[in-house]
């Protein structure tokens, strides 16, 4: 229980718990893998996939609660050591943005964490896309190499014409205070089709913001 008190101390309820991540009082990778058996056996622990397990809440289902899948990602793939290392695909953001309705079964990475262009990894239920970065993610440039990705592919899946495409952009962009000036250094990093898109939505007229 000694371990289980540190864990809920430390991580909380409902959290991600990576066991390569546990660190107590000396105890050996190997002896803390046979605890959190004995927690996960004791219902204490649940687990979520491969190394990964989570103090569950009592809920009104016998199978109590459950790990949300973007904690997960969250911590796996986009951050290192509190440090920002990757963001969401360009998909999904568009959604979130309003620009599409379009979900994929599949969570589309981009990630410093990536050792190749392309790879697909299981995580619990779920299928995750991996992408290496054009450039190294960091806290300051993770946003707008976020929005030049989905500038670049905005053609495959935006359901919005040019001009609501551009409002809603626009609009993010004043949201975070970002300018033309914050993308300028990334261009050079993506294809020239990406003025191509630029252009067919105005945002070239904009360059000087």
């Amino acid at each position: 229980m000694e371990l289980y008190d540190y864990l809920l101390k430390t991580y909380g309820v409902n959290e991600p718990i990576f066991i390569s991540n546990i660190q107590y009082k000396g105890m050996t990778m190997n002896y803390i893998r046979q605890q959190v058996k004995k927690l996960t056996d004791q219902g204490l622990l649940k687990r979520y996939d491969t190394g990964i397990y989570f103090i569950p809440t009592k809920t009104i289902f016998k199978s109590g609660s459950t790990l949300s899948r973007e904690k997960v990602i969250e911590q796996k793939y986009l951050t290192e050591n509190g440090t920002r290392c990757g963001y969401i695909g360009a998909l999904t953001f568009a959604n979130q943005l309003g620009l599409t309705t379009q979900l994929s079964a599949k969570c589309e990475i981009v990630t410093n964490k990536a050792t190749s262009d392309y790879r697909e990894v299981k995580l619990a239920a779920s299928t995750v896309i991996l992408k290496k970065p054009r450039v190294t993610v960091t806290e300051d440039n993770y946003r707008e190499l976020q929005l030049l990705d989905l500038i670049k592919d905005i053609d495959y899946f935006s359901e919005s014409d040019p001009d609501a495409q551009l409002r809603r952009i626009l609009a993010y962009m004043k949201e975070l205070g970002m300018g033309f000036s914050n993308l300028k250094p990334w261009l050079p990093f993506y294809p020239d089709k990406i003025y191509k898109n630029m252009y067919e939505m105005g945002m070239l007229n904009f360059i000087s913001l």
